[in-house]
């Protein structure tokens, strides 16, 4: 992994608004809040918003991995000079033998050093524009989902307008029928070199801004950029058992990538409308199933209903006290690592009317009691 020139210039737990010591929970929430408050979806044609969201996405990009985040925080202790250290670079870790030689990426002394010799204009110039491959933007979506589907997980479609490919160039930038060209200034290396004396200098190709290449005649619909915003049509597959306000991450379907970089990622947080009957405590399903007087007493089966439809068999003890909890295995939702129960809760009915039949039965049930002990109970 090589530390980006960003990581010197940005700090990117300010862009989050965390501490340096926040957690990753408190990453992903800050992330979150921010995302969905500049996200270009809810301020269209804001570029303000867009270029926050990208910055935001970038810095969580790096903060939200973990080995990201260590390499970030030992460069950002190095301070601007960190970049010019450690092997591969000669004695003291500058160009080698006979000189030194500073790249775009080494911010500090290369700078400075650029404006002595009359190199201000290539401080930031080009290299802004990201010399290599870039990886595309994270997009983040909403589903909303029953509570039915979430524990049993579906294959769905979602409808966003996003960047995407340019479907007219198919991402190279060219108008079709034509082709970037190999940039005839840095060879297609995307940097230059520039000798001052004992000093070398290595900058973003102002010719081509660092990609390498030159698009002679540009794509009509995407301007060059090789993306569009169009609405776009993903296939996503949800996992059963999703809980409401879980965020789902699926690989390489976000922004295309520049200069031949990867995709981003795609984050569906999802909404699960709670059920009429059921509950549910993690993988667990919950409901309360109603049951009468002399089924409490002599107990026996009674029908419980299950999330699929129909009902199973439940078998409770003579004696069943109200509020008790009986288990039904296998029935609650079933995941990948796990398979939950049906929990059912008991709930003893007491009639509101009784026939003269039921009356008669009920007081000639009572003369058989005792009333119970009130022994230690509160006056």
């Amino acid at each position: 992994m090589t530390a980006q020139r960003e990581w010197y210039e940005k700090d990117y737990y300010k862009v989050l608004g965390v501490a340096e010591n926040a957690s990753a929970k408190d990453l992903t929430k800050a992330y979150r809040k921010l995302a969905r408050q500049h996200h270009p979806d809810a301020n269209p044609g804001n570029d303000a918003a867009e270029e926050r969201f990208k910055e935001i996405s970038a810095a969580y990009d790096v903060l939200g991995d973990d080995a990201k985040r260590k390499e970030y925080d030992e460069v950002r202790k190095l301070g601007p000079l960190g970049g010019m250290g450690g092997p591969g670079g000669g004695p003291g870790g500058f160009g080698g033998p006979g000189g030194f030689t500073f790249n775009a990426g080494d911010a500090g002394l290369g700078d400075l050093l650029g404006g002595l010799f009359g190199n201000q204009g290539r401080r930031r110039g080009a290299g802004a524009s990201g010399v290599g491959p870039q990886r595309g933007t994270d997009v983040e979506a909403t589903l909303s989902l029953t509570f039915e589907d979430a524990a049993t997980g579906l294959e769905t479609t979602l409808y966003l307008t996003a960047d995407s490919q340019c479907s007219t160039c198919n991402g190279s930038g060219a108008r079709p029928g034509t082709s970037p060209k190999v940039c005839a200034t840095c060879g297609g290396r995307g940097v230059t070199a520039d000798n001052q004396g004992p000093f070398s200098f290595s900058a973003p190709c102002r010719t081509c801004g660092g990609s390498g290449s030159v698009i002679e005649y540009p794509c009509g619909s995407c301007r060059g950029t090789g993306v569009e915003r169009r609405p776009r049509e993903v296939k996503v597959r949800i996992p059963a058992g999703v809980a409401d306000g879980q965020r789902i991450r699926i690989k390489h379907r976000g922004g295309p990538g520049r200069n031949g970089g990867p995709a981003g990622d795609l984050f569906v947080e999802c909404h699960v409308a709670p059920h009429a009957r059921f509950g549910r405590d993690h993988e667990n399903l919950t409901v309360k199933v109603p049951i009468t007087y002399p089924q409490a007493v002599l107990g026996g089966e009674i029908d419980v209903p299950v999330l699929e439809g129909g009902t199973v068999k439940l078998r409770i003890k003579a004696g069943t006290q109200p509020g008790s909890r009986h288990r039904v295995k296998g029935r609650g939702i079933h995941t990948t690592k796990h398979a939950g129960d049906l929990i059912v809760t008991v709930d003893v009915v007491v009639p509101t009317t009784l026939t003269d039949d039921q009356r008669a039965a009920v007081e000639q049930l009572a003369r058989t009691f005792s009333p119970p002990s009130r022994a230690g109970a509160e006056g």
